[in-house]
C-alpha cells in the first residue's frame, strides 16, 4: 500500500492541476445530482416494522380520513384574559383560510369542537331530564293498570265472562303490551344516555379551550402522512399563521406552532460551525506556521465535504433521508478532512527542512503519512459502515453516508493534498525556513547534518517515565473517567420533543403553553386501537366503547380517554388517550407499555409511542454493535500492531472514553447539569441513536490516535529502543501532531453544539467530549503509562500467531528504508508518527 500511495502521490505532484480540476468536475458533478435528483429530506424518525408503525398502517387502511399528519396551533391572549368574541371570531376565520391552502385537508376549529361538545353534553343532560319524566308517565300508566286490571279481578267469575268485561281486560291487555314496549324503548334510551354520560366522563380531559378561556388548540390536518408532508406545505401553513417575523397576525394574540409544523432541515453552516472552524485555522497556523499552509488542510476538507454530502443527497429523492444524515457528513467530513491533510503535509514540510527534494518528498509523505492515514480512515469507515449490521434502516443509511465522507476525505488527503502541495512548493514553509530551504550550498548541507545530529542525540537521550508517575497516572485517569461514566447508569433515550428547542423558539413556546393550559399529557396524546372478535352496531357498539375507554381511563398516569370512531366494517375501534405525564415522561413511556399488556392486546400508536418504539429498538441494538466495535478493535490492532496486550489496553480505554463522554451526555441533555451552558431548555432523555453513533465515531477517532502515538512506540522499540524508552520515544514523536489534531477536532464537533436543532447540539457535544477524553486523558496520559508499566510484554505475541498474522507495515518503514533520498532526510527510522511531527529514534 504504501509504495503504491508513494506512486499516486508523484504522479498528482506531476500533474497538480489535472488533480485539483478532477475534484472540482465531481464537485460540480455532486452539486448538480443534488439540484437536479435530490429530494425531501424527513425530520421525523420511524421505524418500519414497530408496534406503533404496525397501527399506523392500520389506522391508515380503516381510518383513511385520519390518516394524514397534523400539527397543533396554540391561541394565547397575551393580557393573560380570556379570549374575546372578536378574537376567537379572527382565529376561526384564520384556520378556515388555512384549511383552503394546497395540501391541507381540513382544521379543526376549536371554538366550534368545543360548542359541539357542549351541546351534546346539555343534550344528554336533556335528555336525561326527559327519560325521567317519560319513566314517571310511565309508572303512572302502570299503576292506572294494575289498578283497573285488579278492580276488573275483584268481579265474580260469571261477571268476568261477560263480553263487556272480557272487552276490558283486553283492552287492558293491548295498553300493558304497548306500555312494555314504550319501557323497552325508554330503557334502551336510557341505557344509550348513560352511555353517552359516562363517555362524556371519562373524556372529560380532552379539551381545546381551556378552562379559562384564555388558550385555545386548532388542528391543522395535512393530506398525506407526517413524515411525507413537504416543506413548502408547511411554509405556505406558518407565513398564513405568522408574519415573516414571527409574530402573530391577531392583535392580541399570541399564536405558537407546534414541532410538527415548523420542524426544518437544521442549516448545515452557521456561527457556532463558522468559530470552530476559526480555532482550527488557528491552530494549524500555530502547527504549521504559515497561512498559506494552514489554509490547505482547510480547503481540502471544504472541497471533500461539499463532493460527499452533495453525492449522498443526490439519493434522497430515491431513499429516505432523515435531515441530520448530511449535517454528521459534514461533521466528520470537516473533522478527519483537516486532520488527515494536517498528517500529510506536517510530514512534508519536515522533510523539505531536511533537504530533500519537493516532488519526492511529496511522494514519500504520501506513501507514510499517507498510508497512516488510509488505514485510521478505513478504521473510521468500518466502524460506520457496521451501524448497518443494527438492521435498523436510518441508522444505516446514516453510518454508510457518514463512511462515505470519510473516504472522500480520505481521497482528498493523498491526491488533492499532493497536488496542492505541489504547487506552492517551497511556501508551505516559514519565511526564514524557505530561505534554507533554497540553499544548496555546503553550508546549508552542514547545518542540516548537524539537525540531524542533534536530533539524534536527543532521542539518545531520552529517559523512560517514572514508574511512580506511571501507576499515579493510571489509577487517577481511571478514576476520574470512571468518576465521568457513573451518570450513564441511568441512561434514557427518547427523541427530542418542543420543550428540548430553544426558549425562544415558536415550537418551545407551543409546548409550554400547552402544557401549563391543557396538561404535560396534552403535548403527547396516544393513539389506541382495539381489535373486536365479530362486528358491533348501534348501543352494542357504544357499550364496548365505554367499556373500552374505562378500562383505559382506569390505568395510571391517565387524564382522559375519547373514542374516535369505529371502521367501517365495525370491527375495529379507535381512542385518543392523553397521559398525565409529558410524551418523554417514565410514566408515558410505562403507560404504553401498561396498554399493550392488557388482555385484549390494545395497540397504540401516536408520536410518542413512536418514539419509546424507536428509543427501545436502538437500545436493544446497542451492546450488539458495542461487542461488534469492540470485537473489531481487538481484530485490526492486533494486525497492526503484532500484540496481544496492546490492543486489549487500547480497546479497554476505548471503552473507558466511551463511557465517560455517555456520563456526560447523561449528566447534561438529561439530569441537566451546565444546562444553560450548552443550550438545554428541559433535562430530558438523551437522543436514542446518539449514544450508537458516537460509539462508531469514537472507535474509529480512538483508533486514528492510538495509531499515531503507539506506532512510533513500536517503530523505536523494533529499532531497538528499551521498551520504556521506546514509550517516550513514541509520545514525544507524535504528541504535538495529536494534540494539533485533537483540538481541530473538539473545536468542529464544538462548533456545532451552537445549531439550532438539539440533535445536531448534542452530536457536537457528545463528539467534541469524546474526542476530549479519549485523546487527551486515554491516549496520552493513562495508555503511554500503562505502556511503560507492561514494559517488554507489551510487545509478546505467540510465535504461531506472529506467523499467520500479515505485516501491514501501517508506517511505511519499508517504504522509508529503501526511498533513495531518505537516508539524509526523515531519517531510516521515521515513524507514522513521527512523519506527522517528529523523528523516531534510531538504533
Amino acid at each position: 500500500m504504501a509504495r503504491w500511495l508513494s506512486a499516486l502521490g508523484s504522479l498528482v505532484a506531476r500533474r497538480p492541476r489535472t488533480t485539483i480540476g478532477t475534484w472540482l468536475v465531481l464537485l460540480a458533478l455532486g452539486v448538480t445530482g443534488y439540484l437536479t435528483l435530490g429530494g425531501t429530506l424527513s425530520s421525523t424518525v420511524s421505524l418500519p416494522g414497530t408496534p406503533t408503525a404496525r397501527v399506523a398502517e392500520q389506522l391508515q387502511q380503516e381510518f383513511p380520513d385520519a390518516s394524514g399528519g397534523s400539527g397543533t396551533v396554540v391561541f394565547h391572549a397575551e393580557d393573560g384574559a380570556a379570549l374575546t368574541d372578536a378574537q376567537r371570531s379572527e382565529i376561526s376565520a384564520l384556520l378556515a383560510r388555512v384549511a383552503q391552502t394546497p395540501g391541507v385537508k381540513g382544521t379543526v376549529d376549536p371554538f366550534t369542537t368545543t360548542a359541539q361538545r357542549d351541546q351534546q353534553a346539555q343534550q344528554l343532560e336533556g335528555g336525561q331530564q326527559q327519560i325521567d319524566a317519560a319513566r314517571a308517565q310511565l309508572d303512572a300508566g302502570q299503576a292506572q293498570l294494575t289498578a283497573g286490571r285488579a278492580q276488573l279481578e275483584a268481579l265474580p267469575a260469571a261477571a268476568q265472562q261477560s263480553p263487556r268485561v272480557q272487552a276490558q281486560l283486553a283492552a287492558l291487555e293491548q295498553q300493558q303490551t304497548q306500555l312494555d314496549a314504550g319501557r323497552a324503548q325508554l330503557e334502551e334510551q336510557a341505557r344509550q344516555a348513560d352511555l353517552g354520560s359516562r363517555l362524556v366522563a371519562v373524556s372529560e380531559g380532552v379539551r381545546q379551550v381551556s378552562a379559562d378561556g384564555g388558550t385555545a388548540l386548532g388542528v391543522v390536518q395535512f393530506a398525506l402522512p407526517q413524515d411525507q408532508v413537504t416543506p413548502e406545505t408547511k411554509e405556505a401553513v406558518v407565513s398564513q399563521l405568522q408574519s415573516d417575523e414571527g409574530r402573530s397576525t391577531i392583535p392580541g394574540v399570541q399564536v405558537a406552532l407546534s414541532q410538527e409544523l415548523v420542524q426544518e432541515v437544521p442549516e448545515v453552516f452557521g456561527p457556532g460551525e463558522a468559530v470552530g472552524l476559526v480555532i482550527a485555522a488557528v491552530t494549524l497556523l500555530v502547527v504549521l506556521g504559515t497561512a498559506i499552509a494552514a489554509a490547505v488542510p482547510i480547503v481540502s476538507a471544504v472541497v471533500g465535504v461539499g463532493v460527499g454530502v452533495t453525492a449522498a443527497l443526490s439519493l434522497s429523492g430515491v431513499v429516505d433521508m432523515i435531515s441530520v444524515t448530511p449535517i454528521l457528513g459534514v461533521m466528520l467530513g470537516l473533522a478527519v478532512g483537516i486532520d488527515y491533510s494536517l498528517f500529510l503535509i506536517n510530514r512534508h514540510r519536515r522533510q523539505l527542512l531536511h533537504g530533500m527534494p519537493l516532488r519526492a518528498s511529496i511522494a514519500l509523505a504520501t506513501g507514510t503519512a499517507g498510508n497512516a492515514v488510509v488505514f485510521a480512515g478505513l478504521t473510521v469507515v468500518i466502524a460506520l459502515a457496521a451501524l448497518n449490521v443494527t438492521g435498523i434502516g436510518f441508522l444505516g443509511l446514516m453510518g454508510t453516508v457518514g463512511a462515505f465522507c470519510v473516504l472522500v476525505a480520505v481521497a482528498m488527503a493523498v491526491t488533492f493534498t499532493p497536488a496542492v502541495l505541489s504547487l506552492l512548493g517551497a511556501r508551505v514553509l516559514r519565511r526564514k525556513e524557505r530561505a534554507f530551504y533554497d540553499r544548496h550550498d555546503a553550508a546549508a548541507e552542514q547545518q542540516r547534518h548537524d539537525d540531524d545530529a542533534a536530533e539524534a542525540a536527543a532521542q539518545r537521550a531520552l529517559r523512560p517515565m517514572r514508574t511512580g508517575r506511571a501507576v499515579v497516572t493510571v489509577v487517577l485517569g481511571v478514576a476520574v473517567l470512571g468518576l465521568l461514566a457513573v451518570p450513564a447508569a441511568s441512561l434514557r433515550l427518547g427523541l427530542p420533543d418542543g420543550s428540548s428547542e430553544s426558549a425562544d423558539s415558536t415550537q418551545y413556546q407551543a409546548f409550554e403553553l400547552t402544557e401549563r393550559a391543557f396538561g404535560a399529557g396534552a403535548n403527547g396524546p396516544l393513539l389506541v386501537v382495539a381489535d373486536l372478535p365479530q362486528p358491533l352496531t348501534g348501543t352494542d357498539q357504544l357499550a364496548e366503547q365505554v367499556r373500552v375507554a374505562e378500562q383505559l381511563k382506569g390505568l395510571a398516569d391517565v387524564a382522559a380517554v375519547a373514542p374516535i370512531g369505529a371502521s367501517a366494517d365495525s370491527r375495529l375501534l379507535a381512542f385518543q388517550v392523553v397521559p398525565v405525564s409529558g410524551p418523554t415522561a417514565e410514566a408515558t413511556e410505562v403507560l404504553v407499555q401498561d396498554i399493550r399488556a392488557l388482555p385484549e392486546g390494545y395497540g397504540v400508536a401516536g408520536v410518542a409511542s413512536g418514539n419509546i418504539d424507536v428509543s427501545e429498538k436502538l437500545a436493544g441494538a446497542l451492546p450488539g454493535y458495542l461487542g461488534l466495535v469492540v470485537g473489531l478493535s481487538l481484530l485490526i490492532l492486533v494486525v497492526v500492531f503484532r500484540s496481544l496486550l496492546v490492543p486489549l489496553t487500547a480497546t479497554l480505554g476505548f471503552v473507558l472514553s466511551l463511557f465517560a463522554t455517555l456520563g456526560a451526555i447523561t449528566a447534561v441533555y438529561q439530569w441537566g447539569w451546565l444546562a444553560s451552558v450548552f443550550g438545554v431548555t428541559t433535562p430530558g432523555p438523551v437522543l436514542s441513536f446518539l449514544p450508537t453513533i458516537v460509539i462508531g465515531i469514537m472507535f474509529g477517532l480512538a483508533m486514528d490516535y492510538q495509531l499515531f502515538l503507539v506506532s512510533g512506540m513500536r517503530e523505536a522499540y523494533a529499532h531497538g529502543a528499551h521498551a520504556r524508552t521506546a514509550v517516550t520515544a513514541g509520545v514525544k514523536a507524535g504528541r504535538r501532531v495529536v494534540v494539533a489534531a485533537a483540538i481541530i477536532m473538539i473545536s468542529v464537533f464544538a462548533g456545532f453544539i451552537g445549531s439550532d436543532s438539539v440533535i445536531i447540539r448534542s452530536f457536537g457535544f457528545g463528539l467534541a467530549f469524546g474526542v476530549l477524553a479519549d485523546a487527551f486523558v486515554v491516549r496520552l496520559l493513562v495508555i503511554p503509562a500503562v505502556m511503560h508499566l507492561l514494559g517488554r510484554s507489551a510487545w509478546w505475541l505467540p510465535g504461531w500467531l506472529a506467523r499467520v498474522l500479515p505485516d501491514v507495515d501501517v508506517e511505511g518503514a519499508s517504504l522509508e528504508r529503501s526511498h533513495a533520498g531518505a537516508g539524509a532526510g526523515a531519517g531510516a527510522g521515521a515513524t507514522v508518527a513521527g512523519g506527522a511531527a517528529e523523528a523516531a529514534p534510531t538504533r
